[in-house]
């Protein structure tokens, strides 16, 4: 486009209140991760670099148009974190469009765990922000490829402290506190930051973490390749338990994925999800 790139012409378009909630996915020869972050800033809501598969263009505008109507409910407050969540995305290539992944698994898990209305909301909500405070990660620790030492991973573990600082300037967003704060405990209490253990977990915060684990193990990220969707499966059923809420997990299988249940139970204890092997904030 001459004089006027895509980047300015989405900024322009989101300038307009009437606009603000109108869905624009940029499409583009540019692909490095500042465009992204460039684009994202300018208010584009997904981002896609040529040359492109006509379908997977129309599957990612069906998407933004149903999700549409949820961030119509959402105010402007709650606004500004979703878009600190797409700028903390768009830092890493192997996250890019993670978060929505994770929102729309998270609801769909909620809802087939009977929660309803405003609480569908919330779960879509955090796992979209879940992660707002790797923010204030620096690039040096969230992209790199080997294993974190013993500053780095406490720097990378600093992520929920600082989202929930995020959030606590913005009264509106107080509902969303217990999950970017907790969604790193572990069912077994071995987790951070408080160690809470089984039913002490709030409820979304764990439905955000197993959809947040599942969608991480199949992704590709700087520190390894992305697992199959069955290897994904494995590992969150040898969790269960231990790392994740087990009635969670047979639901999230069942219902979300589909998957059938095993055809022999396991009596022995069940293996611990290897430390980072989906997440880096787990190492």
């Amino acid at each position: 486009m001459p004089r006027l790139d895509g980047i300015e012409v989405c900024r322009r378009i989101k300038s307009d209140p009437v606009n603000r909630f109108l869905p624009v996915v940029l499409v583009t020869s540019l692909s490095t991760v500042e465009d992204r972050v460039r684009a994202l800033e300018a208010g584009a809501d997904d981002f896609l670099s040529k040359p492109i598969d006509r379908r997977e263009l129309m599957a990612r505008v069906l998407t933004l148009i149903r999700t549409k109507e949820v961030y119509e409910k959402l105010d402007d407050a709650e606004h500004v974190m979703a878009a600190f969540a797409k700028v903390v995305e768009a830092k890493d290539s192997g996250t890019e469009a993670h978060v929505e992944r994770v929102a729309r698994a998270a609801r769909a898990l909620a809802e087939a765990c009977g929660l309803s209305g405003s609480e569908l909301d919330l779960a879509y909500f955090g796992g979209i922000v879940h992660d707002i405070g790797k923010v204030g990660v620096p690039d040096a620790v969230l992209l790199k490829p080997g294993p974190l030492d013993p500053i780095e991973l406490s720097a990378m573990r600093r992520h929920v402290t600082v989202g929930v600082e995020i959030a606590r300037q913005l009264r509106s967003a107080a509902s969303v506190i217990p999950i970017i704060k907790h969604h790193h405990e572990r069912y077994d209490g071995s987790g951070y930051p408080d160690g809470l253990s089984g039913a002490d977990i709030p409820r979304i915060a764990m439905i955000v973490s197993i959809t947040d684990a599942y969608d991480a193990m199949t992704t590709d990220r700087p520190y390894r390749v992305a697992m199959t969707s069955a290897g994904a499966i494995a590992q969150l059923r040898s969790g269960a338990g231990t790392q994740w809420d087990p009635g969670l997990i047979g639901t999230f299988l069942e219902r979300v994925m589909q998957e059938p249940a095993p055809k022999v139970e396991i009596t022995e204890p069940a293996l611990v999800a290897p430390e980072g092997s989906h997440n880096r904030a787990e190492q």
